[in-house]
């Protein structure tokens, strides 16, 4: 072969790459773009976002009969918090755009059955998410509120003339704006990520990874991770861990039983194409060579 013709297989070569690179930049511009419009949205309404996330420890403090008050330690704080919010909201926003233009780069890369493996869990995954955030916002902040307020400490006063015992100090909740988003959002993104087990678990499956009889021999130490991380993002209290606990260990169990169900619709696929070899009489037919 001249060098000519290697000239030209170079370039013939080179030229879907830059096609490639060059699809790849307009996804992530479209990204970029969705993203930036979704975080200038949030930005202008991130007072009822601060207002909407702030209904937990607001709740707890009223039950307690305190007003709801949240103060800004530094002079700054107030404008990070925006920030925070609306790259938060941003992202949300824009996720379905992000989700479609990756989709879109992906998918003619795909052949039919792999796109049709491939989409259940690109929706499943934000749905997961959605219903981990929504189970920590209206299930534990509330309870994780309520046990941290029980540190709270009413001042000791005289039944006669009414006025504070010496030695005796009020310890009252002044939450920082800035901490207590923080407190809030990290709850919110474990939960969420936690709730992603099952996607994660039988897309492995999907890919022959992982086996259901594996993860069912894996209870005993599944069962010792989920509270390790319980106890790690939760309160120190057993009623906190024990909801994260009794909230995903059941995923797992589902998993076993997704993943387990592709296996089988597996093994009858390659039996009715007579692909299929039972293990036993694998293990038979090596015995008798032997």
């Amino acid at each position: 072969m001249s060098p000519q013709d290697n000239q030209e297989n170079l370039e013939e070569s080179a030229a879907p790459l830059i096609e490639h690179l060059v699809e790849l930049r307009n996804r992530i511009v479209y990204s970029l773009i969705a993203f930036v419009v979704g975080m200038l949205i949030c930005y202008l309404v991130w007072n009822p976002i601060f207002n909407f996330l702030s209904e937990p420890i607001c709740n707890a403090l009223t039950g307690r009969g305190q007003s709801c008050g949240l103060i800004l330690v530094k002079l700054q704080e107030g404008f990070f918090v925006a920030i925070r919010i609306s790259f938060m909201g941003g992202f949300a926003l824009a996720f379905p755009v992000i989700a479609f233009q990756m989709w879109r780069f992906v998918a003619p890369g795909l052949y039919k059955n792999e796109k049709g493996a491939f989409l259940p869990f690109l929706l499943a995954s934000p749905a997961m998410f959605i219903l981990g955030a929504a189970f920590a916002f209206y299930i534990v902040l509330p309870i994780a509120f309520n046990f941290f307020l029980n540190f709270q400490q009413s001042m000791i006063t005289n039944d006669i003339t009414a006025e504070p015992v010496a030695g005796t100090a009020g310890v009252v909740f002044q939450g920082s704006m800035e901490q207590y988003l923080s407190l809030t959002t990290n709850f919110i993104l474990a939960f969420g990520m936690c709730f992603q087990l099952p996607v994660l678990l039988t897309l492995m499956g999907k890919a022959e990874l992982i086996t259901a009889k594996g993860l069912a021999s894996m209870r005993r130490y599944a069962v010792v991770l989920i509270l390790g991380v319980a106890a790690l993002v939760t309160p120190p209290d057993m009623l906190s861990q024990l909801i994260l606990f009794s909230a995903v260990y059941p995923l797992y169990e589902i998993s076993i039983f997704l993943i387990r169900r592709i296996e089988k619709k597996r093994e009858s696929k390659l039996r009715a194409e007579g692909l299929w070899f039972d293990q036993d009489e694998d293990d038979l037919d090596d015995g008798d060579n032997k």
